[in-house]
């Protein structure tokens, strides 16, 4: 599962890392950003020449993804990435909620003013993309990924609960990974709602805060479903 001191989508080596930490956050995404499209065939020597991992350093990281339901094994046929469909999205948006509402309310009982500072912070750089993107900017929807990122885990940052935040990155990834499939920013509602969610944390009104999250992924869901580009099975 990915570290939360380095960037989710970080695909460089950093001291002290292997050959495969890196091939793994390479994949991983890949995956997570749509490079790598349901159900395509992840083959071993195709990716050995991808990512310059060895054989059996790949079969583990592809044993480890399916672990995290981002690959799916096929036994003595190889590896695939996993499927998409509505259910799907609606489990894992499920998940993510459930995850997400109660770091919250953790994180904004605990929370100080430095913590405060960094969720405006984060807010200022996600509000920068959204602008650009409403203005018809260049700004590409994956760059606004990460922003959407940093904010979210910047609110919930202060819950002291690391192996929440860890389950909660590892779910936030496959629920995006649907959002980078359709290549869909709500425009200015989704900007809106993010500043709504910046003061009411910073105010500290944890229920209107947790009642916007859950507006706020529910009606993300529902844009990606309007696309038609989600199987409905």
């Amino acid at each position: 599962m990915l570290s939360t001191q380095i960037h989710k989508f970080d695909i460089f080596g950093h001291d002290g890392e292997t050959v495969g930490d890196v091939a793994y956050r390479r994949i991983r995404s890949d995956i997570v950003l749509g490079r790598l499209k349901p159900l395509q065939k992840l083959k071993l020597e195709v990716l050995k020449e991808t990512y310059s991992a060895g054989i059996s350093t790949l079969r583990e990281i592809l044993s480890k993804l399916a672990m995290e339901e981002l690959v799916t094994a096929e036994g003595q046929r190889g590896f695939e990435v996993a499927p998409i469909s509505e259910a799907g999205l609606r489990d894992i948006a499920d998940l993510r909620l459930l995850l997400e509402t109660h770091a919250l309310r953790r994180s904004m009982a605990a929370g100080d003013l430095e913590w405060r500072g960094n969720v405006v912070a984060a807010h200022y750089k996600l509000a920068a993309v959204e602008s650009d993107l409403i203005g018809g900017g260049q700004s590409a929807v994956e760059q606004w990924v990460r922003y959407d990122w940093g904010f979210h885990h910047a609110t919930i940052s202060a819950c002291n609960a690391p192996a929440l935040m860890q389950t909660h990155s590892s779910v936030f990834d496959r629920y995006m990974r649907y959002h980078m499939l359709v290549l869909s920013f709500r425009g200015e509602i989704a900007a809106e709602e993010h500043e709504r969610m910046r003061d009411l944390v910073v105010a500290g009104d944890a229920d209107a805060a947790v009642e916007l999250l859950v507006f706020h992924v529910q009606s993300g869901v529902e844009h990606v479903l309007a696309t038609g580009r989600i199987p409905a099975s």
